[in-house]
């Protein structure tokens, strides 16, 4: 059962006059995107009253009681944040709109600004889920140093963006630079979740949704869980589907010579280890 009474019908959507800045992604296909998604037992909770409240208006305007409308996700790279927001769009079984920043930032701050409202009021026009990843690069901090002040001006739309924000739309953000956003951006958002690298439960939970619940399976599952610890869920998927694809090439059930093969190759901390170097 629904806890949403909104209108799903990605038709509704405005046509964008100019903007095309955004991915917009039907209610199905958000459904699609989260078969495989896990969240630790803080964020469930979380996300899991965000959404039942939504269900709730009624009772929460005659209690004088404001919505909850506005999100923001903090965390490392590839833990789930992206995966939350279509989450989040398929339960309440609205579009999920994907704007893309590096088709809003321009090299002309004016028109940046321009366009961060342009994107606001195209969801404030019909019921959505915005989605703005990185958002760090558009609400940093405006005492931050930078060499155009201008950006400042931007952070100043942004926030009456944000203040004007209403209707049945949910905005969501995602950075992983939380310490960067401006303290009167972060003010402005009701509902704030933190993201972490997966917990050996976390990760025989995820990896188990790949490849089963038998006792065979469950074993593996443990046995793939100490091997990536340290991996993001992002890379724990590459891992094991770069395991499935040598195992069907082999016409072999998948065992842990693949995932070690394959993890091997994908080399998930290879990055970490660059940017330690460079710093």
């Amino acid at each position: 059962m629904n806890s949403s009474k909104k209108n799903s019908n990605p038709a509704r959507l405005p046509r964008a006059k100019g903007l095309d800045m955004a991915t917009v992604y039907t209610p199905k296909e958000c459904g699609r995107k989260v078969r495989r998604i896990i969240l630790n037992g803080v964020n469930r909770t979380i996300v899991d009253e965000f959404i039942t409240i939504q269900g709730m208006k009624e009772r929460f305007e005659a209690e004088d009681v404001p919505m909850p409308s506005k999100m923001v996700m903090f965390g490392p790279p590839g833990t789930g944040k992206t995966l939350t927001a279509f989450y989040i769009a398929h339960r309440l079984e609205l579009p999920l709109v994907l704007v893309r920043l590096d088709t809003i930032i321009h090299s002309h701050l004016g028109e940046t600004g321009s366009n961060v409202r342009k994107v606001f009021d195209y969801a404030n026009a019909a019921p959505c889920v915005l989605f703005l990843d990185e958002f760090d690069v558009l609400g940093r901090m405006r005492d931050s140093g930078d060499e155009v002040k201008e950006m400042a001006r931007v952070v100043n739309t942004l926030l009456q963006c944000l203040d004007e924000f209403h209707g049945e739309s949910i905005f969501v953000a995602a950075t992983n630079l939380e310490e960067e956003l401006d303290p009167a951006v972060w003010r402005r958002f009701d509902t704030k979740m933190t993201y972490s690298l997966p917990t050996e439960e976390d990760r025989i939970q995820y990896i188990g949704l790949f490849v089963g619940s038998e006792p065979e399976a469950q074993e593996l599952s443990r046995r793939m869980a100490e091997l990536l610890a340290g991996c993001s869920l992002a890379d724990i998927e590459q891992i094991i589907l770069k395991a499935k694809r040598k195992a069907i090439i082999e016409d072999a059930p998948l065992d842990y010579r693949h995932i070690t093969g394959a993890y091997a190759e994908y080399n998930p901390h290879r990055k970490a280890v660059a940017s330690e170097v460079h710093r």
